[in-house]
């Protein structure tokens, strides 16, 4: 067991690794804030449309993950609102701690049921579960950089930057140990999870990242988002 969790802990490391290198761009210019708002869009929707929504659709009925989906959207929806009243005023900077704090959340939410993932592919054979947990591991790479990169624009320091990103790393093995400590692993909670994800991150997309990098050089947001859905894409093909 301790092995299985710490290949899902390295896996998880991957979102704090993203963190680094988006930190490592030092000050945020508009185009290269555009290009990483676009492509942090692009890497969501990527992550929904060829890995939430079919892996929920495949491990449960389309009921299931319709609840899923729609008490994702409806549960961000709400902590949008919150945050909001708890951060009131529409400064840039707080703008861009909102989306970030709501990115956070929406990765945490993705990778909860991606730890179960790396459970039950060690179940399955030694050979799926490492495989697993390398994709994953690379997947969460540009899901640090979304979540870095507003964050950053809205004036928060290195460290509070990647203490967050090491909070939403241990959601990761905490999924898998959540997985292992199951006889079997239950489908139709794996694919409620998953659609929850799927949902919350819609509504960051759609809410939040396209107009906020649209705003910020249309042309340098639409080239991170194309990137940013074809890096997933080929990802995705490779495993």
């Amino acid at each position: 067991m301790t092995f299985i969790l710490l290949h899902s802990l390295i896996a998880g490391l991957g979102t704090c690794l993203g963190a680094a290198v988006t930190m490592l761009w030092g000050q945020m210019k508009e185009p290269v804030l555009a290009v990483l708002l676009g492509l942090a869009s692009g890497v969501m929707t990527a992550v929904v449309i060829m890995d939430l929504l079919p892996t929920s659709l495949a491990l449960a009925s389309p009921g299931i993950s319709l609840v899923g989906f729609v008490g994702g959207f409806l549960l961000v929806t709400s902590l949008d609102y919150l945050l909001s009243k708890l951060m009131p005023g529409h400064r840039t900077s707080q703008v861009y701690l909102r989306m970030g704090y709501l990115i956070a959340l929406g990765i945490a939410l993705h990778d909860l049921p991606e730890g179960i993932a790396i459970a039950a592919g060690y179940s399955a054979s030694t050979q799926l579960g490492p495989v697993l947990a390398l994709a994953i591991g690379l997947h969460n790479i540009p899901e640090g950089m979304a979540t870095a990169a507003p964050l950053i624009a809205g004036g928060m320091g290195s460290r509070q930057v990647l203490g967050i990103n090491a909070l939403i790393s241990l959601v990761t093995p905490l999924g898998t140990l959540l997985g292992l400590c199951m006889l079997k692993v239950a489908p139709a909670i794996n694919a409620l999870l998953m659609a929850l994800a799927a949902g919350a991150m819609i509504y960051i997309v759609t809410e939040k990242l396209v107009p906020a990098s649209l705003n910020n050089q249309g042309i340098y947001a639409l080239l991170g988002m194309i990137f940013g859905f074809w890096f997933m894409y080929r990802m995705n093909l490779f495993f």
